[in-house]
């Protein structure tokens, strides 16, 4: 077993913005499922944890206690009705809550920075992280107004440790919940550059991506549908030749490496056909989906609050809730846990499979 995936290895949190529902999220992860969280520590900023103590402190009780740590492994020595923070940088002041604040972004960056070089040394076990705001993380400017979001800042930590350039380090975000799991071609760009990304070599890689994964998670090879591009998966080519030309070739490959991958199949019946329910069985246990919203709008339909969004391909177990910063409610305590409990649960698991 490797100095990652230890079992007496804390799990790092980072807080996410600062001005978003993370704090909040994060304090009520631990008051809902303490077990869950012992032995865990937020990567952020000891007041915005204590302030949001605060604000969901329950009926009658004191707020949480927030013990200030400096190094990971204290983390496991807490009860576990305490909430470890490792301070990042210096303390945030004034931060409204609900607004693009640049110093939140900044903060954020450094956070997810921070662990990812933490989860690569081997000093914490996996890294779960809360929603950052893309807006605020691109106006805390360089060097983080380069990275699109978590996916790309968390690859390039990885590419630098490994010695390799980015491109090197391919990853595949994976959304997935109780019922339903999707792995995306292409991630934050353009519907255009989503289309242009559509080529057999990226498909193939994905499908691989997904195979390697999921065969560490179930303990066997994954079934894995591929979804096709075009209406009805093209019909023959009436509406498109993507998938004779490109798609089908791509899951050709991946099967003569070993891969149990099918398609490709229309995307507007293939989600429901990976569809885990109770009473039926389900055709397969994940489905490779073109594009962005091709994927993410079948799973966060099923319910964003159990959706956990799982980065693969990385030297690193990192999961995270399938939600935003929700900035219109933030600091009025009504943020739902769920997703982060989940997204913890999750990469648990991950960790206990060997990543």
């Amino acid at each position: 077993m490797s100095p990652l995936n230890a079992p007496l290895a804390p799990l790092a949190i980072t807080m996410g913005d600062a001005a978003g529902i993370g704090p909040e999220i994060i304090v009520k992860a631990h008051q809902q499922e303490p077990a869950l969280l012992h032995g865990s520590f937020v990567v952020g900023d000891v007041g915005m944890i204590r302030c949001a103590t605060k604000i969901v402190a329950l009926d009658g009780e004191p707020p949480w206690p927030v013990a200030q740590i400096v190094d990971p492994r204290e983390a496991l020595g807490l009860p576990p009705r305490c909430i470890a923070v490792l301070q990042i940088g210096a303390p945030l002041e004034s931060i409204p809550w609900g607004a693009v604040n640049a110093r939140a972004g900044a903060m954020a960056g450094q956070c997810v920075q921070w662990a990812a070089d933490a989860a690569l040394r081997g000093e914490v076990c996996a890294l779960v992280t809360a929603p950052l705001h893309k807006e605020a993380l691109h106006a805390s400017g360089a060097p983080y107004d380069q990275f699109p979001g978590h996916t790309e800042l968390l690859q390039d930590r990885a590419a630098r440790f490994l010695g390799k350039p980015v491109t090197d380090v391919p990853v595949r975000m994976m959304l997935a919940n109780d019922e339903l799991r999707t792995v995306l071609v292409s991630i934050h760009v353009s519907l255009r550059d989503a289309l242009a990304a559509v080529t057999l070599g990226n498909v193939l890689q994905t499908v691989m991506i997904t195979h390697h994964a999921l065969s560490r998670l179930l303990g066997r090879s994954p079934r894995i549908a591929v979804a096709g591009l075009n209406p009805h998966a093209g019909e023959g080519g009436l509406f498109g030749r993507e998938e004779i030309d490109v798609i089908a070739p791509a899951i050709r490959a991946a099967c003569a490496q070993g891969a149990l991958a099918s398609g490709p199949w229309a995307p507007d019946t293939v989600f429901m056909r990976a569809r885990r329910l109770a009473g039926r069985v389900d055709e397969f246990d994940a489905v490779v989906a073109m594009y962005h919203d091709q994927g993410l709008i079948p799973v966060k339909y099923l319910g964003v609050e159990k959706g956990v969004n799982v980065t693969l391909g990385l030297p690193l177990v990192r999961t995270s809730p399938d939600h935003g910063t929700a900035f219109d409610i933030a600091g009025t305590g009504r943020a739902n846990a769920s997703s982060l409990l989940e997204a913890v649960r999750m990469a648990r698991t991950l960790c206990s499979a060997g990543g």
